[in-house]
C-alpha cells in the first residue's frame, strides 16, 4: 500500500524522538559520571556542551558537501542513528573525562545527520503548508531530548549503565524505522547548498538577520534551560522537602521539558499559521523571558508552584523554534537560502555552548534564585529583533 504523507510524518517523528534521546543521555547521569571520571565544574558542563559543538561541525560538513542532496536522505538518517547508538554505548567502557567528552562530541556529529536530515525528508513529504507538520517534528525533537529523564523514572533503582543501554537501543530502533518503514517521498526538493562566499549576502539581508537575531536569542536560552532545569528542580524540591526523591525530580524534568515542550511545539506551529510567524515568536519570547526571571523566585517554595512555572516555561521556550528558519526561508533569495539556514543553525548552537558552560559559574555567584534571569537576556533581545521584523512584514503586506 502506498504510504501517505501523514503516515510518513508519524514514522519520521518517532524515529527522531528515539534518535534524539542520545542528546542528553549522559547529562542525566552526570552525578554518577562525576565520580567515575573525576569531573569538576568545567568538565561537567562539557559533557553537555560538547554535543552541540559536534552538531555544529557535523552540520557544516553535511551542508558544505550537500550530503542530503547527493545521497538518499533516509539512508543518511539511518546510518547516523546507528553510529550514534554505537558511540553512545561506548560510554560504558570510557574511563576518563577526555574519552567521555570526545564520545559526546562524536554523538553530536551523528545527530547533525539526524535532525536537519529529518527536516529535509519532511520537506519532501510536505512541500507546502508544513506549519503543523514541522511543529510535530519539533515536538518529537523535544520529547526525544527529554526522554532520558523519563527513562530515569523507571530505572532509578538500577545502575547508570542501563540509561546508556536503553538510549542506545532507542537510537538503533530509530535507524531501523527510518530504513525499513519510511519510504522515499514523491516530491523532490531543490538542493539547498552552503557556501562561505554567499555569507555576505546573508549578512546584508536585514530581514534575514533580524530573524537570525531572534533565533540567537532563542538559542541563548533553550539548551541551557534544558540542561540545567533538572538540576534546579532537584535542588528546589530538596530545599522544600528533604524527602523529595530523584524519581520525582526526573519525572518533573520530563514533564516540563518533554511534555510541555511537545505541547508548545504543536500549538506554536498551529498558531503561527493563524497569526503570523513574527507575532508568534514575539509572544513566545516574551513568555519564556518572563518565566526565566520568575522561576528562580519559586526556589524552595511549594513544589506545585515551582513545577507550574517550569511547565509553562517549557511550553514557551520551544513554541517558536521552527518559525525562525521559516522566516529566513521567506526572506532569503533562493540562491543563498541554504547558506542562510546553515549559518543560522550553526551560530545558534554555538551560542548554546556559551550559556551551558556559563550557567554553573553564574549560579555560584547569584545562586539558584537568580541564575536563570541570566538566560532571559537572550529572548528579550530576540524579541526586539522580531518586533522590527514584524514591522517589515506589515509594511511589505501594505505595499
Amino acid at each position: 500500500m502506498k504510504q501517505t504523507r501523514w503516515t510518513a510524518l508519524v514514522l519520521i517523528a518517532i524515529s527522531q524522538l528515539f534518535a534524539l534521546s542520545l542528546w542528553f543521555s549522559a547529562s542525566v547521569i552526570i552525578p554518577e559520571l562525576k565520580l567515575i571520571w573525576n569531573l569538576n565544574g568545567m568538565t561537567e558542563a562539557f559533557i553537555s556542551s560538547s554535543v552541540p559543538l559536534g552538531f555544529i561541525i557535523g552540520a557544516l560538513f553535511s551542508s558544505y558537501f550537500g550530503m542530503a542532496d547527493r545521497y538518499n536522505a533516509r539512508k543518511i538518517f539511518a546510518i547516523a542513528a546507528l553510529l550514534g547508538a554505537i558511540i553512545n554505548s561506548l560510554i560504558l567502557v570510557a574511563e576518563t573525562a577526555f574519552v567521555g567528552i570526545s564520545l559526546r562530541f562524536l554523538t553530536g556529529v551523528t545527530l547533525a545527520f539526524v535532525y536537519p536530515i529529518a527536516v529535509k525528508i519532511l520537506a519532501q513529504w510536505f512541500p507546502k503548508n508544513r506549519g503543523l507538520a514541522i511543529g510535530i517534528l519539533i515536538a518529537a525533537l523535544t520529547l526525544g531530548s527529554a526522554l532520558p529523564h523519563f527513562v530515569v523514572v523507571f530505572l532509578t533503582a538500577v545502575s547508570w549503565q542501563f540509561i546508556i543501554i536503553v538510549t542506545s537501543f532507542l537510537a538503533l530502533f530509530a535507524s531501523l524505522i527510518m530504513y525499513l518503514f519510511v519510504t522515499d517521498a514523491p516530491t523532490i526538493v531543490k538542493p539547498t547548498v552552503f557556501s562561505f562566499h554567499l555569507l555576505k549576502k546573508v549578512i546584508a539581508n536585514r530581514p534575514v538577520m533580524l530573524a537570525n537575531y531572534g533565533y540567537f536569542g532563542h538559542m541563548w536560552e533553550l539548551y541551557a534551560m534544558w540542561t540545567w532545569l533538572p538540576a534546579f528542580l532537584t535542588a528546589s524540591f530538596l530545599a522544600y522537602s528533604p524527602e523529595a526523591t530523584l524519581w520525582f525530580s526526573a519525572l518533573a524534568s520530563f514533564l516540563t521539558i518533554g511534555v510541555a515542550g511537545a505541547i508548545g511545539s504543536v500549538v506554536g506551529g498551529y498558531v503561527a499559521d493563524k497569526i503570523g510567524r513574527a507575532r508568534l515568536t514575539i509572544i513566545s519570547l516574551a513568555g519564556s523571558s518572563l518565566c526565566a526571571i520568575l522561576i528562580g523566585l519559586t526556589f524552595g517554595k511549594m513544589i506545585w508552584l515551582t513545577f507550574g512555572v517550569a511547565f509553562i516555561w517549557g511550553m514557551f521556550v520551544i513554541a517558536d523554534s521552527a518559525q525562525f528558519s521559516a522566516a529566513v526561508s521567506e526572506f532569503a533569495n533562493v540562491d543563498y537560502v541554504g547558506t542562510a539556514l546553515t549559518f543560522q543553525m550553526c551560530i545558534g548552537f554555538a551560542i548554546t555552548i556559551i550559556t551551558i558552560q556559563a550557567l554553573p559559574f553564574v549560579q555560584s555567584i547569584v545562586g539558584w534564585e537568580w541564575v536563570f534571569a541570566f538566560l532571559s537576556i537572550g529572548p528579550i533581545l530576540g524579541l526586539l529583533s522580531m518586533v522590527q521584523l514584524r514591522r517589515i512584514e506589515i509594511n511589505s503586506n501594505l505595499s
